[in-house]
C-alpha cells in the first residue's frame, strides 16, 4: 500500500473503528440491566409485615428483624426506612384483618411474613394460602414490589401437611411473579446458637444471621423501587 493509499483509507478506518465502539456500546447498555447504585438511591420506605419474627419477640426493639435489616442496609449506603408491621401471635388470618390500615400510608415495597403460627397450629394450608393470597393482589392492585419470605412447616404434621403448607410460597409467588426468599429462618432455625430457650424465636444473633442470608434479595427489591422511582422523575 503506498502513502497516497494510505491516507485515502485512513479516515475510512476511523470512522469504522468509532462506528464499531458505538454499536458494543449500545449493545452494552441494551444486554446489560439498569441498575442504581446505593448512592444514586432514592429514599425508600418498606414495610416488614408479620408476626413475632419480625416483631422482635423476646428482643429488644433495637434488635428487632426490621431495625437490624435497616441498619445493615444503611450501612451499605442505601437510604432506607424499615417499618414494623409485625405482631407477636398473628396468623395470616390475623394480619390479614390489620392488612389494609397497615399498608398507610402506602408504602414504597413490602416484606412479606407470616404463616409460621398457621403451621404450629396445624390449620389447613389452604386457609394460609388463601390469606396470603388476598394480601398480594391487594399488593397487587397497589402496584407495590413485594419480596415474599417462605416458612416450613413443622414434621409432627406428617409430610402430607408439610408438603402441601411448603408449597403456599411458591406458588403464590409464581401466581403473582413476585420475589421469593423460600425461608425465613434459613441457617436459624432449630439452631440452639441462635435459639431463644423456647426454640422457636430467634436471638439478637439470630436475627442478624437472618438479614445477612437475607439482605442481598432485600437490596435487590430496593433496587428495583430506586429504579422506578428514578425512571418516574
Amino acid at each position: 500500500m503506498n502513502v497516497r493509499h494510505r491516507l485515502r483509507t485512513a479516515p475510512a478506518l476511523v470512522v469504522t473503528f468509532a462506528l464499531s465502539i458505538l454499536v458494543a456500546v449500545g449493545v452494552a447498555a441494551i444486554v446489560a440491566p439498569f441498575s442504581v447504585s446505593a448512592d444514586e438511591a432514592q429514599p425508600v420506605t418498606l414495610v416488614a409485615f408479620g408476626d413475632s419474627l419480625t416483631a422482635g419477640y423476646g428482643v429488644k426493639a433495637s434488635e428487632s428483624f426490621p431495625a437490624q435489616l435497616q441498619m445493615a442496609l444503611q450501612a451499605k449506603g442505601y437510604k432506607v426506612t424499615v417499618v414494623n408491621a409485625g405482631v407477636s401471635g398473628d396468623t395470616t388470618a390475623d394480619g390479614l384483618r390489620r392488612f389494609d390500615w397497615a399498608m398507610q400510608p402506602k408504602p414504597d415495597g413490602v416484606i412479606l411474613e407470616l404463616g409460621a403460627n398457621d403451621a404450629l397450629r396445624g390449620i389447613d394450608p389452604k386457609e394460609p394460602s388463601a390469606n396470603l393470597d388476598k394480601m398480594l393482589a391487594s399488593l397487587k392492585s397497589l402496584d407495590v414490589p413485594v419480596l415474599l419470605t417462605g416458612m416450613k412447616a413443622p414434621n409432627n404434621w406428617g409430610d402430607d401437611y408439610v408438603k402441601a403448607f411448603d408449597a403456599i410460597y411458591t406458588g403464590l409467588a409464581a401466581k403473582y411473579d413476585v420475589s421469593l426468599y423460600p425461608f425465613f429462618l434459613d441457617g436459624v432455625a432449630l439452631d440452639p446458637g441462635f435459639s431463644q430457650p423456647d426454640g422457636l424465636h430467634p436471638t439478637a444473633s439470630g436475627i442478624g444471621e437472618v438479614v445477612k442470608r437475607i439482605l442481598p434479595d432485600v437490596e435487590a427489591l430496593v433496587q428495583r423501587i430506586s429504579q422506578r422511582k428514578t425512571a418516574a422523575k
